[in-house]
């Protein structure tokens, strides 16, 4: 999915169904595809359990709402924000909303903002329920931004030289894709299927699929697929590391760009 950024988007924080570590990774997610205009985040901040969120809030402008538990078991935070998601749908000040949180609970906001035209976003840890990964637009893991940190953490870190630094040929090289340690998603026959059947859907005569048109389909017939998921920072290299399709690479006529196509072999 290609980065829109100029969407306006409500971001809606469940602070009791996700961990408040990654905040900062989350929002620079968010801001790939366009602008917070409003952020807040909903809890009953008089529990202990949520006092790890009010250390983060005040670095990244995030509003915090109070919502007292009124009876015992009854989660009185998802119909706060619930309703207030309705209010800020009926300004007509944003384009989208993003969805910070785990619980199924909010599977019929998310379809009924998405009846209304709105983009709809879903963050949330690999627990997350199918039922509201298949109500969003986009749904992107957790576990994947934490890796993505600790990833850019290391990459801080000072570089030790080995004094025999092992020789890779550059064939070698260049053949084989560029795969993170971290995933938490394997590729199987699910992942290969998805593929196979999205080219097929599009493909032109020869059987090639313009990757772009590629994408866009995968995500809407998989909402959580993301390359990253599978150990892989774009669509292409995860694509080349499966000995099931072959991709070709043209020149669209204009100025350093390259057009990329995929078949079934």
């Amino acid at each position: 999915m290609d980065p829109i950024k100029d969407l306006r988007f409500a971001v809606l924080i469940d602070a009791d169904n996700v961990p408040y570590s990654n905040i900062k990774g989350m929002l620079e997610e968010i801001a790939k595809y366009g602008t917070p205009t409003f952020k807040k985040i909903y809890a009953d901040w008089t529990k202990p359990t949520v006092s790890g969120w009010k250390t983060v809030l005040l670095e990244n402008a995030i509003t915090p709402v109070q919502q007292y538990s009124y009876t015992t078991g009854k989660n009185a935070t998802d119909s706060a924000m619930i309703i207030d998601a309705m209010d800020i749908l009926y300004t007509g000040r944003v384009d989208g909303f993003v969805i910070v949180s785990s619980d199924s609970d909010f599977t019929r906001l998310a379809i009924r903002l998405r009846e209304a035209g709105m983009k709809v976003f879903g963050i949330g840890e690999k627990k997350t329920p199918v039922s509201f990964i298949s109500a969003c637009d986009k749904f992107i893991y957790i576990e994947i931004l934490k890796a993505q940190a600790k990833k850019e953490e290391a990459s801080k870190s000072p570089v030790v030289v080995s004094s025999k630094p092992k020789v890779v040929s550059k064939e070698i090289a260049k053949e084989v894709p560029v795969q993170q340690k971290e995933t938490i998603s394997k590729i199987d026959s699910g992942l290969i299927k998805l593929i196979s059947d999205s080219i097929n859907a599009i493909a032109d005569e020869d059987g090639w699929a313009f990757l772009g048109e590629l994408g866009n389909l995968i995500l809407k017939r998989q909402p959580d697929f993301d390359p990253r998921n599978y150990g892989f920072t774009k669509l292409v290299p995860l694509i080349k590391s499966i000995n099931r399709f072959e991709i070709d690479e043209r020149e669209s006529g204009k100025k350093n760009t390259t057009l990329v196509y995929v078949r079934t072999k």
